[in-house]
């Protein structure tokens, strides 16, 4: 079977990986002219660390990350700690994998190499834009005017999907009324920042802090609401002095990361309601293409990796048609997917309690429950780390 896959992002790379080890002849068909040093940093949680390591790349992918010792919740100006859920071996342990930081660019480094070794072809300087059936076979066509032949497209073109657009029609993307910031630093900026991914609360905006590419870096995302309306994009070049009020008064060494920063992006927080569908005939969606999610839970490119994962087992599982394949991983992906979309969005009004009372009355039995019952606060995300895409 001939796969063409729209987009080589982490959803894209990881599901052309994926098929190709599976056996499937694969294109993945990518617009920028080469894969660079883009993004920002990741948290790929035990539930994404388990598809990696069946995909062949686990040990590559922690030899280029930070591996956190825990994750915390902290009050944004004054630092207090609310709790404190222990990672590093802890994790390891409770869900048989790492939670680790990295580098999205180091991500899809690793990723392109071990697929370009199962002899996936990327194709760059092109975009999926159409596609058309004939007979039993699709013809995709290019923006460089060339028509590819394939059995099955997969399209992993992120939230304005051209794929999508043409299975389900336009559609409005819902604005969460949050922007984020985002910016790398050396570690330098803040050497006694402990190895541990804390998020920093406050009055309608929050803040994330960790440690990437082994240690030598400092990733930031500061999330703000607003009634701003910005364009559906991540890459947009953000004014350092605004950034800077927007954390004003916030604990060290928040304001010394941010101090250190030469540049940063802003990036207008979008996702979408559930789809109707994923697939029609032999094309289908994948990753941000059918579930954009806000990044309040951190599960973006490990929702991704784990559908490339599924839905090249589907694809593979004997007596079943590519057609029924598709509706397979449907079934088996979006009500994950949906619950932790649900997650997320409930995840921000949590961060940002506006006022005293709202915030005693969420943070203080917080803190008691870290306090009385860690075990219970431990288990909070069980449901999504200890999950296994690898078994059927």
């Amino acid at each position: 079977m001939k796969i063409v896959i729209a987009g080589a992002g982490i959803g894209g790379l990881a599901a052309s990986l994926a098929l190709a080890r599976a056996g499937f002849e694969v294109t993945a068909v990518e617009r920028a002219a080469r894969l660079t040093e883009v993004g920002a940093g990741l948290q790929l949680s035990p539930n994404a660390m388990k598809c990696l390591a069946a995909l062949g790349v686990g040990e590559a992918v922690e030899a280029v990350s930070s591996e956190p010792q825990a994750l915390e919740l902290r009050i944004g100006k004054s630092g207090a700690r609310i709790f404190s859920i222990p990672m590093g071996a802890s994790a390891r342990e409770r869900y048989g994998a790492p939670y680790l930081h990295i580098h999205r660019a180091d991500l899809v480094d690793v990723l392109a190499k071990a697929a370009a070794d199962v002899g996936v072809r990327i194709r760059f300087g092109a975009r999926v834009l159409a596609f058309t059936r004939q007979g039993g076979e699709l013809r995709v066509g290019l923006d460089t005017g060339d028509i590819l032949a394939a059995d099955l497209l997969v399209g992993a073109d992120g939230m304005r999907s051209t794929v999508r657009r043409q299975l389900l029609g336009e559609d409005r993307p819902r604005f969460t009324g949050s922007v984020a910031w985002r910016l790398i630093v050396p570690a330098s900026a803040a050497p006694d920042l402990a190895p541990v991914a804390t998020v920093w609360i406050g009055a309608r905006r929050h803040a994330v802090t960790y440690r990437i590419r082994r240690g030598e870096l400092i990733n930031f995302v500061g999330v703000v609401e607003t009634d701003r309306w910005r364009g559906e994009g991540w890459d947009e070049v953000g004014d350092l002095g605004e950034l800077a009020s927007d954390f004003e008064g916030w604990a060290e060494p928040l304001p010394s990361i941010i101090a250190a920063a030469k540049t940063c992006h802003l990036w207008a927080l979008f996702d979408r309601n559930p789809l109707p569908r994923w697939s029609d005939g032999r094309v289908v969606l994948l990753g941000d293409a059918c579930h954009p999610l806000p990044p309040f839970q951190a599960q973006g490119a490990a929702m991704a990796i784990e559908d490339a994962v599924v839905l090249a087992r589907c694809l593979t599982q004997k007596g079943e048609a590519p057609e029924a394949a598709l509706q397979h991983y449907e079934r088996l992906r979006k009500p994950r997917t949906t619950k932790v979309l649900k997650s997320a969005r409930s995840n921000m009004g949590v961060f940002h309690r506006s006022n005293l009372v709202t915030q005693a009355a969420t943070y203080g039995p917080m803190k008691i429950a870290s306090l009385v019952a860690p075990a219970f606060v431990n288990s909070r995300q069980d449901w999504i780390y200890g999950f296994d895409a690898t078994r059927g």
